[in-house]
């Protein structure tokens, strides 16, 4: 017999919500998309109003309950693949104080600067601190991101909201909160605030660390494992979300936990490249592993047995929305008359996205010597630096808007390069990477990754649903339909594999290096154009 659960990928700008059937397999019957703002504010804010992503996955559950006409009896469980990092502090009736502070939030440098980066320093941090959270969280608050900074830029700029905070919540935990009445974390959120104890002993906030990180320990709520049911929907969530009072809602994960499980990347050894509106490369390990210099730590992830060696690109797909939105509309055409996309575009393409891959396939390898760096909101490895911005290098008068477009594309790739070196010069990557994500959607970005690490990628079907599948999976193994997460190998298999053409690769072994020495030779100007 079939059970049906709903999972939602909570992304940057919108919630993919999808209905899965489990039984031999994990099928997908119905999804639907609600979009929200990302309000982005002078002096490095990010922000996002909780009830937005709560009216979306209201929408999007009624939306896909209607389209697949399942019964709400037969709808077992819900879980979530989300945004990870974000600061959600509520109070004790589970109102937010104030609006999400984003992953992307990095206002807080004055408070890491007097949090952690005075006094005796290694790497330019306390040496003190450094040492501790080492050994008891397995990283370090070192990203003026990280959630911890923004909670004391609350503190220290609106004492009069942080007065009424209760718990501190990451984005997937307030939407927990508002179906089930419950304050949790789940176990990777918790690793995520840079206060968890990971210690196998222990698994739960340090209050070692709190103190050392001017934290108040109470806010932090009660940790549970991805696949546990939470617990059963309010009166008020069932109404909202048209699910019955008998759904079970699982903790779930963050996106840098479950995209690796709806990719069947889980194996030790195996590594997966996301390419959504963030981007990374992450390894499966077994031990922790920390690397300063580079900016990459071993984070905890849904399977408890095993660690994600994890190395994140602040703007991956965000640059090709870029490119839609100030390049490529122009450099097709589509409003020169004043035509809309649906009536020239969609009769051809599926999407503006396809017609912009078809128009730029052409560009040779390299895009005629044009270069360009994917920082457009700073960057977190294998450098540190929320000034870098984007730029395009080395353009001509010949210079076309298909060569910056494609040089777009070739741009995400030799960072995600970067990256993957900076992972080997610790671990030992998988010689066969799996790609996945919206960018995986793209036939010429897949090969484009081939040529520039030099390495055979393979894609999975629906690429750009991993999160929501692999939230699907952790409550297969909550209801006890399969038996761990490690089964997500046999359930997800690769359906296409990219080559490396070895003439392209040439080419971007050049431009690669090029490529490196652009932040390293243009840091200070980041700075001297970005700060204040």
């Amino acid at each position: 017999m079939s059970d049906y659960v709903i999972t939602y990928d909570v992304g940057t700008t919108g919630m993919k919500t999808c209905l899965y059937r489990i039984a031999n397999r994990i099928e997908l019957v119905a999804s639907d998309v609600a979009c929200y703002h990302l309000t982005i504010s002078k002096g490095g804010g990010a922000e996002q109003s909780p009830e937005d992503l709560w009216l979306a996955m209201c929408l999007t559950s009624q939306s896909v309950i209607q389209k697949s006409h399942v019964n709400q009896e037969e709808i077992k469980g819900i879980s979530f693949c989300a945004q990870m990092q974000g600061l959600v502090l509520v109070d004790k009736l589970g109102e937010p104080v104030r609006p999400i502070m984003s992953y992307m939030d990095q206002r807080a440098s004055k408070e890491m600067q007097e949090g952690i980066a005075k006094g005796v320093k290694i790497s330019g941090l306390n040496a003190n601190k450094l040492m501790q959270s080492l050994r008891i969280t397995g990283a370090v608050a070192a990203s003026v991101k990280d959630p911890v900074w923004k909670y004391n830029w609350v503190k220290n700029n609106e004492p009069d909201l942080f007065e009424r905070v209760y718990k501190w919540l990451d984005v997937k935990e307030y939407l927990i909160l508002k179906c089930t009445g419950e304050f949790v974390m789940t176990h990777d959120s918790a690793f995520g605030t840079m206060l968890f104890d990971i210690r196998k002993q222990k698994q739960c906030f340090s209050k070692t660390m709190c103190k050392l990180l001017g934290v108040h320990y109470d806010h932090m709520p009660r940790i549970v494992n991805s696949t546990d049911c939470v617990g059963t929907l309010t009166p008020e969530a069932c109404s909202a979300l048209g699910l019955s009072e008998k759904t079970c809602v699982f903790g779930g994960g963050g996106d840098a936990s479950l995209i690796g499980v709806g990719a069947g990347a889980v194996s030790l050894g195996q590594t997966h490249i996301y390419s959504g509106t963030s981007g990374w490369v992450s390894t499966v390990v077994a031990k922790r592993t920390v690397d300063m210099g580079a900016m990459i730590a071993s984070i905890v992830g849904a399977d408890s047995d095993k660690y994600n060696y994890f190395a994140e690109l602040e703007t991956a797909s965000k640059c090709l929305e870029w490119v839609k939105d100030h390049l490529a509309l122009d450099e097709i055409n589509i409003y020169l008359n004043k035509v809309s996309v649906s009536d020239s575009v969609d009769t051809l393409y599926e999407n503006l996205f396809d017609f912009m891959m078809d128009e730029i396939s052409k560009v040779p390898a390299g895009s005629h010597g044009v270069i360009f760096t994917p920082w457009l909101h700073g960057n977190r490895c294998p450098f540190e630096d929320p000034y870098a911005r984007g730029m395009f290098f080395n353009i001509s008068i010949d210079t076309g808007k298909r060569d910056m477009i494609h040089a777009v594309l070739e741009g995400i790739c030799y960072h995600l390069r970067w990256q993957l070196e900076a992972q080997d010069k610790k671990i030992r990557t998988s010689h066969v990477v799996r790609f996945v994500g919206g960018g995986a959607l793209s036939v010429l970005m897949c090969q484009i990754l081939a040529d520039v690490i030099g390495r055979p990628v393979e894609t999975v079907e629906d690429p750009q649903n991993v999160g929501a599948l692999g939230a699907a999976i952790l409550v297969a193994v909550g209801l006890g339909k399969i038996k761990n997460i490690e089964e997500a190998k046999d359930l997800v298999l690769p359906n296409h594999l990219y080559l490396p053409n070895r003439e392209n690769s040439a080419i971007h072994q050049k431009h690669f290096e090029t490529f490196k020495r652009l932040y390293k030779q243009n840091r200070k100007n980041f700075t001297a154009i970005n700060v204040g």
